[in-house]
């Protein structure tokens, strides 16, 4: 998996070193190797994973990358299931060559396939084999693309439910607490519908602290607590009615939840990052605070850190919020990010930053994030756009198309949440 600029530079900035870039891509690239969900997978199933049979279930962004890491070990013995992911993979053969089937679901906001999905989840759980061992992949993504409401909640509410916690600035946590009181099978909902038998659950975290319970809103982590932790935030009343309602109607888990083995954490993502810069040469700092709060104070913050410390790379990781406007333009909360970062490296020809999502993904176009460095602003200049209003607009991705500075990876096979890495060079 690389990185790529969405362009060259333009002219008249072609004499803009590319190196530095192209080291970034290099050590993001790395990241997203390490945390790999075929590869993860892989790993913690192993040979002793193969004995069965299994009926696989997969739900989130890696689905599909985790499926097949589970696919190279079980082989034969895997004798069919359901994969549930944002996107199809380009190739279904080796799917439907072992019974699974694949569908998509909506993100971020969910959408009729994501009902539709939450339906045929239920459907596949009801259909495990007499005999087979349950296999389950989870990876962040899932609090969206697969849904079964309490009973009144429809597909406009819950889009309506979903576009204001996405604007709210709210952190994923409190997000998705909101998400499993109006879902039936969130919050340990789906435990009912395990066949019998201890299934095995395998997990990438996109979550701060690693929270099992978060990861994909705990459809198999009873929600403990849940009404007293939501009575704290503040909510506008039409939702706080349907959580009162979601509340009421949920009851408790039918069964304790299984232990939830964790294969890929940010941690590894930075930890590889800080490899690769290594393995290169260059001074690494990783800084092991969780990156969080808002995101272009935090862009702020972490250009001047760039700007003002010693030469190498720096390497944080996390996720941030963005309180969007009543209508946002283009980005994600890395491109907001970035952008404001830009402002502090404008004029510093030794410092560059990329921020990017590990799934490949930033807010709801194609991009992953973007790569500013200290030409950003004078090239965006030529286009007529100042970063201030792009964002108070939250549009930091128009300004950064026109700079060149937009990152796109594709699906990546994984989501561990945001990295930020920034590198300054040694001046000549």
């Amino acid at each position: 998996m690389t990185t790529r600029p969405q362009s060259d530079p333009p002219s008249p900035f072609a004499d803009v070193p590319q190196e530095p870039r192209r080291a970034l891509g290099r050590i993001f690239a790395a990241a997203l190797q390490a945390a790999d969900g075929r590869a993860a997978v892989s790993r913690a199933l192993g040979a002793a994973g193969a004995a069965g049979p299994w009926w696989l279930i997969a739900i989130g962004k890696a689905a599909a990358a985790m499926t097949l890491g589970a696919l190279d070990c079980l082989g034969s013995e895997c004798l069919g299931g359901l994969v549930i992911e944002k996107t199809l993979p380009p190739d279904l053969r080796r799917f439907t060559a072992h019974g699974i089937a694949c569908l998509t679901g909506g993100h971020p906001l969910p959408t009729q396939s994501s009902l539709v999905a939450g339906e045929q989840l239920l459907i596949a759980l009801a259909h495990t084999p007499p005999g087979a061992r349950l296999l389950v992949l989870m990876s962040g993504g899932a609090s969206s693309l697969v849904e079964v409401p309490v009973a009144g909640l429809g597909l406009a509410e819950l889009e309506r439910l979903n576009r204001w916690l996405l604007a709210s600035g709210l952190p994923i946590g409190p997000m998705n607490r909101v998400r499993t009181a109006v879902s039936r099978i969130k919050g340990g909902g789906l435990l009912a519908a395990l066949p019998s038998g201890p299934p095995r659950v395998l997990a990438i975290s996109d979550v701060p602290g690693d929270d099992p319970g978060v990861i994909g809103s705990g459809l198999l982590v009873p929600a403990v607590g849940l009404a007293v932790a939501l009575a704290g935030l503040q909510l506008p009343p039409w939702l706080r009615t349907w959580v009162d309602r979601g509340l009421t109607q949920r009851g408790a888990a039918s069964r304790p939840g299984p232990p939830i083995e964790l294969v890929a954490t940010l941690e590894l993502a930075k930890s590889a990052a800080a490899a690769a810069a290594r393995a290169a040469g260059l001074p690494v700092l990783v800084h092991p605070a969780f990156l969080d709060g808002e995101a272009a104070q935090r862009g702020r913050e972490l250009a001047r850190q760039v700007r003002d410390g010693a030469p190498g790379v720096q390497v944080w990781g996390g996720e941030t919020t963005v309180r969007l406007p009543p209508v946002p333009g283009r980005g994600g909360r890395n491109q907001h990010l970035a952008l404001a970062a830009a402002l502090e490296l404008a004029g510093h020809r030794d410092c560059w930053l990329l921020a990017a999502g590990t799934d490949g993904s930033d807010g709801p176009g194609e991009d992953a994030g973007a790569l500013v460095d200290g030409w950003t602003l004078e090239r965006a200049a030529i286009a007529g756009l100042t970063p201030e209003d792009c964002l108070a607009r939250a549009d930091s991705g128009r300004l950064l198309a026109a700079s060149a500075d937009l990152i796109y990876t594709g699906p990546t096979g994984t989501n561990v949440m945001d990295l930020v890495v920034g590198l300054k060079t040694p001046r000549s």
